[in-house]
């Protein structure tokens, strides 16, 4: 049995949604927290470096145009699969000049870039690269008719960058809470997990801006509840803050706004108990379910930075559109 500690997944962005009529009225709400493990689809280039050679500091990445962001899709008309596999591929190059496939920004680009050899005796192209990404979050719904899970209500998105993870392949696995920082004004908290990364519980298969969706082959625990919509007053989060322990807290939807991305709401952590322990919304809630009058209706996303006891959340309607292309998958 492998346990792995793991922090919270952070990174905070919304998109857009579209009608729900061919959903699920009813799910189980979650609440428990997972580890998710991401693999990309190619290599991010997380940065570029100069490399010390004999003859002083190269930076072949840089010269070659690459930049922070960049997607590397292919070596020499090969398909990169992870970041070490683009460095053994640059090393059996002995010095010839790789020919790379790169997605920026939605355009691909073809770009050489030409080794150099460093004092380590290492053919490099000057790039910090990353591959994937591992951490917990909340699971906020399943659909047990389908299998159909969604969590979190934001991207995974690299840290560096900001750029939303091509999926590869990834995972949900069991997982635990061990510890919480505390939120403070200026300083956000976060649960502290371990995840059991060899009990898998289901397979990642989108990655979008309002969650990431996949499906589960055994059922998750929870309450099946209807489907219902968000409304300003007194509401509840389902979380888990301590070991694998899911509570219902109370909170206050104090206001709902709409834009192109969908329907978003500002809640306030009310109830002493989470308060307590927490300080309010903390990195790794995010995904918690909100219930209003025994329905799911929205799912929290993020917290105030410099107000750790309010956050932020969206429709569970917007959320179950981002399902799609997981749906999509299955069918």
């Amino acid at each position: 049995m492998r346990k792995i500690m793991m922090t919270a997944l952070s990174c905070l962005f919304l998109a857009a949604a579209f009608p729900t009529a061919a959903y699920a009225q009813a799910l189980v709400a979650g609440g428990q927290v997972v580890g998710i493990q991401i693999r990309t689809k190619g290599v991010i280039v997380a940065g570029v470096a100069p490399v010390e050679t004999a003859g002083g500091s190269r930076s072949p990445a840089s010269d070659a145009g690459l930049r922070q962001g960049d997607l590397i899709l292919e070596i020499d008309g090969r398909a990169v699969e992870g970041a070490g596999e683009l460095i053994a591929s640059v090393g059996a190059l002995g010095g010839a000049p790789a020919e790379l496939t790169v997605q920026r920004q939605g355009q691909t680009l073809h770009v050489t870039v030409q080794p150099v050899l460093s004092r380590e005796d290492q053919w490099m192209l000057g790039m910090w690269l990353r591959d994937g990404i591992s951490g917990i979050g909340t699971v906020t719904f399943y659909d047990p008719a389908t299998g159909l899970f969604g969590a979190l209500g934001h991207s995974i998105s690299d840290f560096d960058t900001g750029v939303v993870l091509p999926l590869g392949r990834g995972s949900i696995s069991d997982a635990e809470i061990v510890g919480v920082t505390p939120g403070e004004a200026g300083a956000p908290g976060e649960l502290n997990g371990c995840a059991d990364v060899d009990r898998v519980l289901g397979s990642v298969e989108a990655n979008t801006e309002h969650g990431i969706f996949g499906h589960s082959g055994s059922p998750l625990a929870g309450k099946l509840l209807e489907i219902g919509q968000v409304a300003a007053g007194p509401a509840s989060i389902l979380a888990t803050v301590d070991g694998r322990n899911v509570r219902e807290y109370a909170v206050e939807v104090n206001r709902l706004y709409r834009d192109s991305d969908g329907l978003h709401l500002m809640l306030t952590v009310t109830d002493p108990e989470l308060l307590a322990r927490t300080g309010g919304i903390v990195q790794g809630m995010s995904g918690s379910p909100i219930l209003q009058n025994g329905r799911l209706v929205a799912a929290v996303t993020h917290v105030f930075v410099n107000q750790p006891d309010k956050g932020y959340g969206i429709s569970i309607q917007d959320m179950l559109a981002a399902a799609a292309p997981a749906r999509e998958q299955a069918a």
